[in-house]
């Protein structure tokens, strides 16, 4: 029996783009390069979008030819995946940026998410009965808008077409089908749900929400599903990175692609990413589930012409991230990987709680206004306890979503299902299980984003099983809970004294 047909996923992430070559869930060749993190000024996180598809074109080229070195076969189609919600404006005739593309965690534009709250008279909830999403600095519209009202001829240039938006996944497709000589000007509902200019029940662009937020149709990608037969989101250059014109026809957002790639495809599945930040996502089936408890409400995937797929949200700002800040910022480490056995030096945290506001708090309790804070210290406190206490914010940030979540949707999870570069440290993967009581599930296949789209991309092909065995038995690693319900819940409660410490800072004056 021949092998397989192979797909190439790209996975560009917030530090870094990866390509992954896969023969169902088996990669057979993997290249990744990291990408400049700019900040301009405190608050701004900037990326060079030309840096991004430099070094998308350098690992496709690496993975493809190390795929055809291994003698598995030919890649027969490409999956895209993404962070989501960076925006990207660029010239439709030179392809050119018209500035650096403004990052998810950036906060320059929360004057403006205050003044449109204001405007409205609902608050940060105004277009929430139509997005799913509260107005916050996160989301794509505002970065947007304020790239049209301070770069010099951006406007004028978006109100002809001649100026381009989308999110990271859209100008990478634009770049691999052609670029200015014709490259494709999509994306998909998963990334269109997270720009606050996408209609949750239409799954178009709403031009009540274009007009809130002054921002011309003309500039904006044509929407599609996840996973398009054919070469619907276009085909590849024969003169690109992976030399040879292949159908570009999976499409989704990170931690959407992490939900296909765990396998989540019945109402009340759950997955938990673990990365730059933390996102979590519940199956909330063929409707949109309206969150009261600060989640938001996105869509989850949608295959071909069958109905959308929706999900409930919760996203963290600052997870891995704070890892690399104690190695950037207090070098307590010098690589990202010590920060497990320091932490273990320690047998507890010894009272020290860390909050990582570094931009506000995302989910549930999306305070743009809260501070990073680290409260608890005593004489006897030093870096172990701090690095402790810093992957201990990571589960508690969990349990804070999960909490929202059960309170949205009803669902007590009987496990959690998790993904992610930080699912590889131990002693934070045994005290997420510990702080949530209920067991934490590591699958056989890791690189599940990546692992998402090349579903997508083989699904609009039927290039594999209707639904591959992505998540067999067997490779994985499940850590049961260890802690009584009322330490758990001590902790928890200490935990959340924290976060009002961190709130109360700016209440304060500070």
């Amino acid at each position: 029996m021949p092998p397989p047909p192979l797909v190439a996923a790209i996975d560009q992430g917030t530090t870094s783009t990866r390509c992954i070559v896969f023969s169902e869930s088996e990669a057979v060749a993997v290249a990744q390069k990291e990408h400049r993190q700019i900040y301009p000024r405190p608050g701004w996180v900037e990326h060079d979008a030309s840096e991004i598809w430099q070094r998308a074109q350098e690992v496709v080229s690496e993975a493809v030819a190390a795929s055809r070195a291994s003698g598995r076969g030919e890649i027969a189609a490409v999956g895209i995946t993404n962070q989501r919600e960076t925006a990207v404006v660029w010239d439709r005739r030179t392809g050119r940026p018209l500035h650096n593309a403004i990052v998810w965690q950036d906060t320059r534009t929360q004057d403006l998410c205050d003044a449109l709250a204001r405007e409205g008279g609902a608050g940060p909830d105004r277009f929430r009965p139509k997005t799913g999403l509260p107005l916050a600095t996160y989301f794509s519209a505002t970065k947007l808008r304020w790239i049209l009202d301070r770069v010099p001829g951006a406007r004028a240039a978006g109100e002809r077409g001649d100026a381009l938006f989308g999110t990271v996944d859209s100008w990478l497709i634009w770049n691999l089908t052609g670029g200015a000589s014709g490259g494709q000007h999509v994306t998909d509902v998963t990334n269109a749900s997270r720009t606050l200019l996408m209609n949750l029940a239409t799954l178009d662009w709403d031009d009540e929400l274009l007009s809130a937020f002054h921002v011309p149709r003309a500039m904006l990608p044509r929407i599609t599903s996840s996973s398009v037969p054919g070469d619907g989101f276009g085909a590849t250059r024969a003169d690109g990175p992976l030399g040879a014109e292949l159908p570009v026809c999976g499409n989704l957002g990170d931690q959407q692609a992490a939900l296909v790639g765990q396998a989540c495809f019945t109402p009340g599945d759950c997955k938990n990413t673990y990365g730059t930040g933390c996102f979590m996502l519940l199956h909330t089936g063929d409707r949109a589930v309206a969150s009261k408890a600060g989640l938001l409400t996105t869509v989850g995937y949608r295959f071909g012409d069958e109905p959308a797929a929706y999900a409930l949200e919760g996203s963290i700002a600052v997870t891995g991230a704070l890892v690399q800040w104690l190695r950037d910022n207090l070098k307590i480490i010098s690589a990202s990987p010590e920060i497990e056995p320091l932490a273990a030096s320690v047998t507890d945290n010894g009272g020290v709680y860390f909050v990582p506001a570094f931009s506000g708090l995302f989910a549930p309790r999306w305070r743009a206004d809260a501070r990073g804070t680290i409260v608890g210290m005593t004489g006897h406190s030093h870096r172990g306890h701090i690095a402790r206490a810093a992957l201990e914010a990571t589960a508690y940030q969990t349990r804070d979503v999960l909490e929202a979540m059960r309170d949205d949707a009803g669902v007590a999870l009987s496990v959690l299902k998790v993904d992610g570069g930080m699912t590889g440290n131990e002693l934070l993967m045994q005290f997420q299980a510990d702080v949530l009581g209920i067991p934490v599930a590591r699958p056989k296949v890791m690189e599940t984003t990546a692992l998402g789209a090349a579903v997508a991309a083989a699904r609009a092909q039927n290039l594999w099983p209707e639904r591959p065995a992505i998540q067999s038995p067997g490779g994985g690693k499940t850590w049961e809970p260890k802690m009584g319900r009322a330490d758990r819940d001590r902790l928890y409660d200490r935990w959340l004294a924290a976060v009002e410490r961190s709130l109360g800072w700016v209440e304060a004056g500070g």
